[in-house]
């Protein structure tokens, strides 16, 4: 069968309202149609292969609920002869599919709770009301006291609920992780229409995030379709059509607390008309100068959109915003927003706005019955009353929400500054407001697609971050080889060059001998370490032991001819070396032993088999952080230990290639960066020829021999 898209539907649509639309506008028999769909704003239906044209020309434009909506073939849009964003919709279709099949996988897969993407045999330890009128769950293993296996859940994660065990009901709820401790985790989810059994053992998978994927193929169609307004002439700059244009950079006072680079940008992107980017290699106060740059901006009466990729750097953006005095409003799930932070959550907002008053009554009297009909204390209630008792709950959090809805709206009006994920930027919530800028930290990390929501209700765009790191993650390899993986800022870095950007250049993370290397590589020579990090080494943290180990900045080890070769993990087809995992733990230990502090090591592998293998080998120091490249980008340590993993006769390095990630991994390190590999592998490639040289030239080289 073929499947039909309509959209926008509103959020509380049901399957029965889709089905009489379809059927009545479409002309057809209900029992021709297949499975509906609802995913956030869009509903897919399936209809017969033959039907399917003339029910999109019946109902495309057709109004449902009061609201004029689109209908298409699913996967299928039209950009008249804007080819650009008919490839990016193409490109966005084809990572879709690879994200659900890697769902769908890791759920079926017994390597899906070794990997992280699953926690089994989970038993459910209490429940409650917050978060906005959401259930809160929490679950422990069996035994209270044992600690949860490492895992990818981190808070903000979507994640699917299933019981499991045999000859019981087994439902399935979609929710958020809005906390995890060493032995619970804790979900979030909408209220269920019965109740969970308190005996059943739970498991948590990962989930795919459909509704991101409606909200960027929706923003990419607004972007072609726009004409004659605000979108359409950033369209043209943005699609390299014309220059970036920019007012004279004002004489304005700045923070003291910036160097003169972070200053030259703020002033920079403060003058652009249309776009900027403010380009932050490792440790060069990146988003200390964003910061600047938005104060600055709400100084003058503007107001500002702050996003980014991910959650923990909006909730970054969101703190260093407090800390100069700002007042922003975090938008998006509350449970993805730092427990810290989450006063300033527009629903926790919601909640203690004078407004909202007789809203919070409505809710306490739901969340009463919801409790009353969860936990019996007589007799056996009448069937159909617990079912009763929950309809009139959320018929009183309806009525709740329409206050709510009005305080949010002041909130919303009276705020300068919004942050929030560039996917979670929901229509629902900010309706039509408008921004005088938007600002994208992390822009690098970020996928094209994803940046064209915020540019739908801006006069113009700021683009902060490092396109010489890791790239946005996309799975799907004819995506990415087709240019899914190349950001907004890439594409405009490459067309306009320093024309449109400014170069932030003085670190304050790496010692030198540290910074160099990526220096030369990536940034042409341009990056100086400030001289408080300059000549920082281990030795000089207090209570660490003087010794070759913390004196030296820089050490490369060497297994080439150690026979310490490399294998296939065949569960998840990822590799590891055990013999270099061994080396790796040892030079851990050696660090703790002089004296540095578990929280101030991180042990880093490219490679996933050999994370877990790292992980069993220390777990008895939980403290010390053992992680992928991906995991650490964006955080910093004052050792960092590298295991590179590829050791075999025909020198294949995989995803090695992507120096990128190498970059990343060697600027983790404020004072001792240890790598450790096979050169005889790895110098088959020109970039990790010469960092070999690099290493000789500064006495770091070892052989695994000689240690």
């Amino acid at each position: 069968m073929a499947r039909i898209q309509i959209e926008p539907i509103p959020m509380k649509c049901s399957p029965g309202a889709v089905l009489s639309f379809v059927c009545t506008g479409g002309k057809i028999d209900s029992k021709h149609i297949g499975k509906i769909t609802l995913l956030g704003r869009a509903a897919t239906i399936e209809v017969p292969d033959d039907k399917a044209a003339a029910i999109v020309k019946a109902l495309d434009g057709a109004t449902f609920l009061e609201r004029p909506v689109r209908v298409q073939i699913a996967g299928k849009t039209s950009f008249g002869d804007l080819e650009h964003f008919a490839n990016l919709s193409r490109l966005l279709d084809l990572e879709t599919v690879a994200e659900q099949e890697a769902a769908r996988l890791a759920a079926q897969s017994e390597t899906a709770t070794r990997d992280g993407a699953a926690l089994a045999g989970l038993t459910l330890r209490d429940s409650e009301f917050g978060l906005g009128g959401r259930l809160l769950l929490t679950f422990s293993k069996s035994i209270r006291t044992d600690r949860l296996p490492p895992n990818r859940l981190q808070p903000g994660s979507p994640v699917v609920l299933n019981q499991t065990g045999v000859n019981r009901r087994r439902p399935s709820f979609r929710g958020v992780v809005y906390d995890r401790e060493f032995t619970t985790i804790g979900v979030a989810i909408d209220p269920p229409d019965d109740d969970l059994p308190e005996d059943a053992t739970w498991r948590l998978d990962l989930s795919f995030d459909e509704v991101s994927r409606v909200r960027q193929q929706e923003a990419l169609r607004r972007a072609a379709d726009a004409k004659k307004d605000r979108l359409a002439e950033l369209r043209t700059v943005l699609l390299g059509e014309r220059d970036p244009e920019f007012n004279q950079p004002a004489d304005i006072e700045l923070s003291t607390h910036l160097n003169e680079p972070q200053r030259e940008a703020v002033r920079f992107a403060l003058s652009a008309k249309d776009v900027a980017i403010i380009h932050g290699p490792p440790g060069t106060g990146k988003t200390t100068t964003v910061v600047e740059l938005i104060r600055q901006a709400v100084a003058r009466g503007e107001r500002v959109l702050a996003c980014a990729p991910s959650n923990h750097a909006v909730d970054n953006l969101l703190e260093k915003l407090l800390a100069i005095g700002e007042r922003p409003v975090r938008v998006g799930h509350p449970a993805r927003v730092d427990p810290a932070l989450r006063d300033r959550a527009l629903d926790l907002l919601v909640q203690k706005h004078a407004d909202a008053r007789q809203a919070r009554k409505f809710a306490k009297d739901a969340y009463t019955l919801f409790n009353q009909a969860d936990k019996w204390t007589k007799e056996k209630p009448q069937p159909g009353e617990k079912a009763a008792m929950r309809r009139e709950a959320r018929s009183l959090l309806s009525e709740a929400r329409k206050f709510e809805t009005l305080a949010a709206e002041k909130i919303l009006d009276d705020a300068r500054i919004i942050c929030g994920t560039l996917t979670g930027l929901s229509s629902d919530v900010l309706g039509p407001r408008q921004f005088d800028l938007a600002v994208i930290d992390e822009a690098g990390q970020s996928t094209e697609p994803a940046c064209w929501l915020p540019l739908m209700r801006v006069e113009k765009l700021v683009l902060a971050g490092d396109h010489r790191q890791l790239p946005a993650t996309v799975l799907s390899r004819e995506a990415a080889e087709s240019g899914l993986s190349i950001s907004l800022m890439e594409r405009l870095t490459d067309r306009f060059g320093p024309q449109i950007a400014r170069l932030l250049t003085v670190q304050h993370r790496m010692n030198s001998a540290i910074m160099e290397f990526s220096n030369a590589e990536f940034y042409e020579g341009a990056l100086v370490s400030h001289e408080s990090v300059a000549a920082h080494r281990l030795c000089d943290l207090e209570g660490v032991t003087r010794e070759p180990l913390t004196e030296q900045p820089v050490r490369f080890i060497d297994t080439a001819g150690a026979s310490h070769d490399e294998e296939l993990e065949e569960e998840s087809g990822s590799r590891r070396n055990p013999q270099e995992a061994n080396l790796a733990v040892t030079y851990a230990r050696r660090l703790l032993a002089a004296g540095v502090p578990p929280t101030s090591i991180g042990v880093i592998s490219p490679y996933r088999a050999q994370v877990r293998l790292l992980r069993d080998k220390l777990a008895d120091v939980p403290d010390l952080e053992v992680d992928s490249v991906d995991g650490f980008q964006g955080r910093e340590k004052e050792a960092i230990v590298i295991s590179f993993v590829r050791s075999n006769h025909e020198g294949e390095i995989g995803f090695l290639g992507d120096t990128r990630r190498t970059n990343v991994a060697f600027t983790r390190a404020r004072r001792s960066l240890i790598v450790i590999g096979d050169s005889a592998t790895l110098s088959n490639h020109p970039f990790y020829q010469r960092m070999m040289a690099y290493v000789e030239s500064i006495g770091a080289y070892a052989s695994v021999w000689e240690e």
